[in-house]
This record gives structure tokens, sequence and C-alpha cells, in this order.
């Protein structure tokens, strides 16, 4: 689910076109700002459960106003040194429809894009964010063969899509992984229609690959790794902004051992509460997915981390589906996995240890927090 683009999108159109490609920004709109934009009638919007066509589907839907594909995992060296990583590509439509111009740079497309490492043993986090238009091949995004890609950084793979080769590099930091495909994809939401809040059309199409085995190499800071662990891929596209009364979300995926995920995004609102949209998916070791709504799942923060950029984060959670007889704690393996980028946001790994019906369990995740690194209301982030 993790949607941060949404605010970025927003973001985007607000501040008007972008750069051709840019590094780590320092700063941008205020959260209350981004989240007050007004939606534009031309796109198209996700109303009601659709069929999913592959492998069109892993390509881009440019009617609609925002899209990801959204990589995370963890990964091992033969050592045990352990890293995290986060690859996403993000296509967002500052128009309906593309101008009209003779120009090569035209286009109504812009693509951003998120690289980040998280090297565990080595208590360090290091992130980079680019953008770039959609012309001149400078980034883009087609189905078969599948590829995504903004400049040297890109996810691709043959006409049926996997395996998928994932590259990026910045700074001292690089990662050349093949993510090949584990179980099947699963439809999030009503069959893929995820809905974000009461009101018609705020909803996405969503769908994930909660297990996908990886193998490949790291590199940092001159040392290579050679690693293997599971990603976790999700793919969702739509023309939605958060509610009025909705300030952020909280976001988990989690692969257990023995074969089970686990994915649950909990919006919050001004009030401090969960939205009755708030909802995830179990996913069987066979591969079946099944709903779980808000009233299924148990969420209480047990520590919390101050940001040195501002904000407080939750830093360590207790999540229970009873249903599942689940009891889960999930801690961050890192405090400071904030990328510092045009909207401040917590993502990064974590470890999970508890109990499935009596008996011990453990497993790797990602966790993905948003608006938390407000200021108080009526103030701005830089610019």
């Amino acid at each position: 689910m993790p949607w941060i683009t949404l605010l970025l999108a927003l973001l985007l159109s607000a501040c008007g076109p972008t750069p051709d490609s840019s590094s780590a920004t320092e700063g941008g709109l205020s959260l209350a700002e981004t989240l007050g934009a007004e939606e534009d009638p031309g796109y198209a919007r996700a109303t009601a459960p659709r069929p999913f066509v592959f492998p069109d589907d892993h390509g881009p839907h440019p009617e609609f106003k925002t899209e990801w594909w959204y990589f995370t995992g963890n990964l091992s060296a033969a050592d045990g040194r352990r890293f995290g990583y986060q690859l996403t590509f993000f296509r967002v439509a500052l128009s309906p429809q593309a101008p009209q111009r003779p120009s090569p740079w035209g286009t109504n497309q812009v693509y951003m894009a998120h690289f980040a490492l998280s090297d565990i043993d080595g208590r360090r986090f290091f992130a980079v964010e680019r953008f770039s238009r959609a012309a001149l091949g400078l980034t883009g995004a087609q189905a078969a063969p599948f590829r995504v890609w903004l400049e040297d950084w890109q996810a691709s793979g043959p006409a049926h899509t996997f395996p998928m080769h994932l590259r990026a590099a910045a700074q001292e930091v690089s990662i050349d992984l093949r993510v090949e495909q584990g179980k099947p994809l699963v439809l999030q939401g009503d069959a893929g229609l995820s809905q974000k809040s009461a009101a018609a059309g705020n909803a996405s199409y969503y769908y994930s690959f909660t297990r996908l085995p990886t193998s490949g190499q790291v590199h940092l800071g001159g040392q290579t790794f050679s690693v293997t662990g599971d990603s976790w891929l999700d793919r969702e596209w739509s023309t939605s902004a958060l509610a009025p009364d909705q300030v952020g979300w909280d976001w988990f995926a989690l692969q257990l051992d023995g074969e089970e995920e686990l994915m649950y995004y909990q919006l919050r609102r001004q009030d401090g509460g969960s939205d009755p949209a708030s909802k995830g998916i179990w996913v069987a070791p066979d591969g079946e997915g099944r709903l779980l709504r808000r009233d299924d799942v148990e969420l209480e923060v047990l520590a919390t981390w101050r940001s040195p950029r501002g904000g407080t984060y939750p830093a360590q959670w207790l999540l229970r589906v009873p249903r599942k007889e689940l009891e889960l704690r999930v801690t961050p393996l890192l405090a400071d996995q904030e990328l510092d980028v045009s909207i401040r946001y917590w993502e990064g790994a974590v470890e999970v240890s508890g109990t499935r019906a009596g008996r011990p369990v453990t497993g790797r995740g990602y966790v993905e927090l948003t608006g938390y690194a407000e200021d108080p209301p009526g103030a701005k982030v830089r610019h």
C-alpha cells in the first residue's frame, strides 16, 4: 500500500514541472498543504473492482494521476551481515492530457525514484531521491518486456515479467539483484480495489507479490557482499488523496517463517483514532490471501523515536490478529531509517518475533510511517 507518492504527486503538481533530474532535496511543502490540494476531475478514478490483465497491468496506467512500483527487501550475506533495501519508482501525471507541443521535452508525465539501503551491522542508512520528466528516454515504464527506469536505476524483466533485475547506485552504495517469483500475486482490498476512505473514488487498484526470493550483490564503501533474501513488491495506481480528517498512515509488510505474510495499513485520523478504511491481508503458505479489516487487527505502540530532523515516530509495536491467534512484536533494525526527501517519511527494515497459535514465530519485514515529521499546525517545513 505504501502511497507516500500521493503526497508527492500533489507536491509536484503544486510546484509545476520538475527539473530533468535531481539528487536528494532538502525539504518541500508542508504535509497539511499537500493533503489540502484538490483533485483534477480529468483523471480516471478507481471506483469499482476491475479485471486485471497481465502482463499489461505490470506496465503504466497514465490515465490515473499516480502510480508506483515499490520494492523492499531484507537481505543477508554469507557471513550473516544484514541489509535492507528500498527501490521505488513513482509515476506522476501533471495534467490529464499530454501537451500539444512539438518539443521532444513536452510531456505530462514525470517520474520520481527513491533508493535506500539499511546497513544493519554498520548502523548506517543511505537514501537518495531522483526526478526526471518522461521524455527523450530519460525515464518511463513498459509492460512487455517489463521495465521501469529512471536514468540508470531500473527494474527490468522478460515479457513474462520474472525474473526481474534491480539496479541502482548512488554515492558509495549500489545494488544489483535478481528477483524471482515465489508466491503468486495477491489482490488487495475488494478484488484489487483498495478503498482509502468512505468517499467514492478515493481508492486505488492494488496488488502485491508478498514473497520474492532474491539474490545478488550489495556494494558498500568499496566492499562487495553476495546476498540472498526475500523481497516484496507493491503495485498501485490511483487518482485520490487522503480524506480531510486523515493525517497519515502506518504500513506493515511482514514475512513470517512458515511462508506466511501479513500486510496491514492503519490510516490515522486527526483525533488520534484509526480510520475504518484501514485494512490488510493475510497470505497463507499456499498463496491464498484473506482480507483483514480494521477490527481484525490490534496495534499498540510500545516505544517512540525522536528524529534529529524533527518529529517523533513509533519505534516498536505489538500487533495482534486474534482470529489468527497471532501476536507479534515488530522492532526496527535501525532507529533512523528516515528518508529526508521532498516530504520526510520513515521506511525501514524490521524484525518480528512472537507467537502463532501459541507457537514461537519469527520474521522480517518493512514498515512505512508518514505524517509524523510535520511541524506544529500552521507551520511549514523548509523549501
